[in-house]
């Protein structure tokens, strides 16, 4: 069962100052860290989806969003198009695991606990930390048109998730890296 692995990472970074794609912390990009972290967790293919900036050589599938402005639920629906699309043309993909470029200290440990929730059923699985839902999340292909029904703006899986909790598995990822978005400077420096 292939799973693959979506990073959403095409927004422009108003708040730090820069796409947060770009951004490095102990000398890798954030973009590669997380490629990185869902393909050791065990996803393949990755697939990042791109916008207000261009990424250069990552590891990955890189899948432009024109739409990026409109917010996250646009790169979403772009990035299950694309992963649609590729198991069309090569081997049918069993789901998808999703993960956002801000968050670099989510690691492989919690991808792949997600990632084994939706190989052993879970028709939605979502990472929790502290009881919190956060990333990544998994998705199964026969979600992947609800979804997108139910993406706009700023909203990305989360309204499909509550309007389904009967299907979705909570998996908690404590201990197993920090959740914690990179939105603005402090919380750079806090990445230490």
């Amino acid at each position: 069962m292939r799973v693959a692995g979506l990073v959403l990472a095409a927004g422009a970074g108003m708040r730090l100052g820069q796409p947060k794609a770009l951004v490095t912390v102990d000398g890798r990009r954030f973009v590669d860290l997380a490629v990185d972290a869902l393909r050791e967790g065990g996803a393949d293919p990755v697939l990042v989806v791109v916008g207000a900036a261009e990424v250069g050589h990552v590891d990955a599938l890189v899948v432009p969003n024109p739409d990026w402005v409109t917010g996250i639920g646009s790169s979403l629906i772009v990035g299950l198009a694309a992963a649609a699309a590729y198991g069309e043309a090569t081997t049918p993909l069993h789901g998808v695991v999703v993960s956002l470029v801000d968050q670099p200290r989510i690691g492989p440990a919690a991808v792949a606990l997600v990632l084994d929730a939706g190989r052993t059923g879970a028709h939605a699985a979502v990472a929790t930390y502290g009881g919190e839902l956060l990333h990544p999340v998994y998705l199964h292909a026969t979600s992947w048109s609800g979804v997108a029904a139910l993406a706009q703006g700023e909203r990305g899986a989360r309204p499909y998730l509550e309007a389904h909790p009967d299907v979705v598995e909570l998996v908690p990822c404590d201990g197993l890296g920090d959740p914690s978005d990179v939105d603005t400077a402090a919380d750079l420096r806090r990445l230490g």
